[in-house]
């Protein structure tokens, strides 16, 4: 039942938005009933935001190479990948709503959570010495990030495959010990 509700979650923010994703509409596209959406979620921003949550996570594992650079080119060029799906999509514009407050702390809460997890390939490079000692984890996953979201969001310009590799050596030839 979970995961026909999480996939039917992330289809409706994808093919129909955010406000035609209701608890009702979910319940109705995964064969379940509004109840026990309710029972296990308790409300629809918790819904969405978990089912979110699961198809990013699995769409952007977090790679262990032993190597920070091919680390991050792998994460990212996951993430660019993941952007160019119509889940990528709804979640980009997911991100960036902020008219409705009872989204607020789940956008906040899920951007952090994803954040973090990226940060842990930074931090794997410092402990191997190949970053120094210094290096901000959060501000070096944002270098990367920041341009890749421009892209999608503000130009519309393609995510090419170079990009991202370009990216990461941008980034971290300034950062490398």
């Amino acid at each position: 039942m979970r995961q026909a509700v999480l996939t039917a979650t992330v289809d409706l923010l994808a093919s129909r938005g955010l406000a035609a994703t209701t608890v009702a509409a979910v319940a109705r596209a995964a064969g379940v009933h509004e109840t026990s959406v309710y029972r296990r979620w308790k409300t629809r921003e918790n819904l969405i935001f978990d089912a979110l949550a699961t198809r990013s996570d699995q769409a952007l594992p977090i790679p262990d190479t032993g190597a920070v650079r091919q680390d991050l080119t792998e994460f990212f060029a996951a993430l660019a990948r993941f952007l160019a799906t119509p889940a990528g999509t709804a979640l980009l514009h997911l991100g960036t709503v902020h008219e409705e407050d009872a989204l607020e702390e789940g956008r906040r809460s899920y951007w952090r959570a994803r954040l973090e997890r990226a940060e842990t390939l930074v931090q794997r490079g410092i402990d191997r010495g190949e970053l120094a000692a210094d290096t901000d984890p959060h501000l070096l996953v944002e270098a990367i990030t920041g341009p890749l979201l421009a892209r999608v969001l503000l130009t519309g310009e393609p995510l090419e495959e170079t990009l991202v590799p370009r990216l990461v050596d941008l980034v971290l030839d300034g950062t490398c010990a």
